[in-house]
């Protein structure tokens, strides 16, 4: 089975307390996380959003992901499996680790506008 996952972070200052926010289409159910961050910088906090949703997928019944994020710096590096950001590539080696466990991941950018339910909920962690 295929699961939708999108995601979205969050931040209050940049650097700032943080959140992550993820949606999750699998089936016919459907999963909402308000994820509370320390203080981190925007660009960091989508792949905290990324790798913590990978880890909520990791308890469904699913092999195929399809994560989409309106983070441009977090498709890009994941596509390239390189982040320019030297502090991004740790998290992009955990993301890759975790992600070993599907059959398939693939990730696709959209624009925020697509993007409302993950970024409903990235701002909800950040009130929590």
């Amino acid at each position: 089975m295929m699961a939708e996952v999108y995601i979205d972070a969050a931040t209050a200052g940049n650097p700032g307390p943080s959140g992550a926010g993820i949606y999750i289409k699998a089936g016919k159910e459907h999963y909402r996380y308000a994820v509370p961050l320390p203080v981190m910088s925007n660009h960091e906090a989508e792949f905290h959003a990324c790798l913590e949703a990978i880890k909520r997928c990791t308890e469904l019944d699913v092999s195929i992901l399809s994560i989409r994020s309106d983070s441009k710096i977090l498709v890009d590096s994941l596509e390239k499996n390189y982040a320019k950001n030297p502090s991004f590539n740790s998290l992009l080696k955990a993301i890759d680790a975790s992600s070993k466990q599907f059959d398939h991941v693939f990730v696709k950018w959209i624009p925020s506008s697509k993007n409302g339910e993950a970024d409903a909920l990235a701002r909800k962690a950040l009130r929590a």
